[in-house]
């Protein structure tokens, strides 16, 4: 575990690396000009010229990445082109904003998803793992923008039992700020979770039928028992890969449920500096995210790891 863990961490310095290279590479062939967007179609060139060389865009593409790699390992994140605030403070309160979210849509993702896979899995091949495969797929396969629409007109225009907006007021007490997050939370975990209790069905079977699992009903043990001391723990083990996956799908799929119920997150923040060309904030934007997209990776790996083992003792599963 600890060799595992050392190659892992010394692996992300480079893997940051080119990260970046990539980032800025991606934002700097982005067609339109920035300054010529920040003063509208309508000024003159030169107006355009001294804005490019105010903001240091008329240095080479080099110089500039050199110069933002460094700030951005000391914490000078510069400031936004567009919105003339500091890009470290702008990008720390929506990434907050995003993970409160994504760890809403978490919270009630897990549960849900293993319950649906162990029935599915207890039950394969009945109709309830029928039912549950079935639905799991279909809402798999819905964008969760068509799936936040139809809740938005459901249950906030429709039957009004939530806020068609996702922002939360100042004021908003905990059950109200829910109230606000529920809708958005629950068109992702829609999306995710018949990816997840797909894993955790599969795990359940292979559990069920194993040999300990059939030893320990022949000792007198019940189903149930069965399920929470043998059952349960292994078959989640296939599931924490996918839950990982889910958990960086849940901040990418944040920019069209964030547009969608009009909160103020990093997705959103993400796809108007793409829009706006503000490349002090895309570029750290995107930076920010594939930190944490390693940072998840890496969650996972170790979790799967503590789970199984036989992926601790290096030993391939049969």
């Amino acid at each position: 575990m600890r060799r595992f863990l050392l190659r892992r961490i010394a692996a992300i310095p480079l893997t940051l690396l080119t990260v970046s290279v990539l980032v800025f590479t991606a934002t700097e062939v982005i067609p339109g000009d920035v300054a010529r967007t920040i003063l509208g179609r309508e000024a003159s060139g030169t107006a355009v010229r001294e804005l490019r060389a105010q903001l240091g865009l008329d240095r080479p593409a080099l110089t500039r990445y050199g110069d933002w790699l460094r700030g951005l390992l000391t914490g000078d994140w510069g400031d936004s082109f567009t919105l003339r605030v500091p890009v470290r403070d702008l990008v720390v309160d929506r990434l907050g904003a995003s993970l409160l979210l994504a760890l809403l849509a978490f919270v009630l993702l897990v549960p849900v998803a293993v319950t649906l896979g162990l029935v599915a899995g207890i039950e394969h091949d009945r109709p309830a793992d029928r039912v549950i495969s079935v639905v799991g797929l279909a809402f798999g396969a819905i964008p969760e923008f068509v799936t936040g629409v139809v809740l938005l007109v459901v249950f906030a225009v429709k039957l009004r039992w939530f806020p068609a907006s996702a922002q939360i007021p100042p004021d908003a007490t905990p059950v109200e700020a829910l109230g606000h997050l529920l809708l958005p939370a629950l068109s992702l975990v829609l999306l995710c979770t018949g990816y997840v209790s797909r894993h955790v069905r599969a795990g359940t079977i292979a559990a069920v039928e194993s040999p300990y699992a059939r030893a320990a009903e022949l000792r007198g043990l019940t189903r149930a028992q069965v399920v929470r001391r043998h059952v349960l723990r292994n078959a989640t083990v296939p599931a924490t890969s996918a839950l990982g996956v889910q958990l960086q799908f849940l901040l990418g799929g944040l920019v069209a449920v964030e547009l969608l119920f009009n909160y103020p997150g990093i997705g959103a923040l993400l796809l108007q500096s793409a829009v706006d060309k503000d490349l002090p904030t895309l570029q750290t934007t995107a930076m920010v995210l594939g930190v944490i997209y390693m940072v998840v990776f890496l969650a996972a790996d170790l979790v799967y790891r503590l789970l199984d083992p036989r992926v601790r003792l290096g030993v391939a599963a049969s």
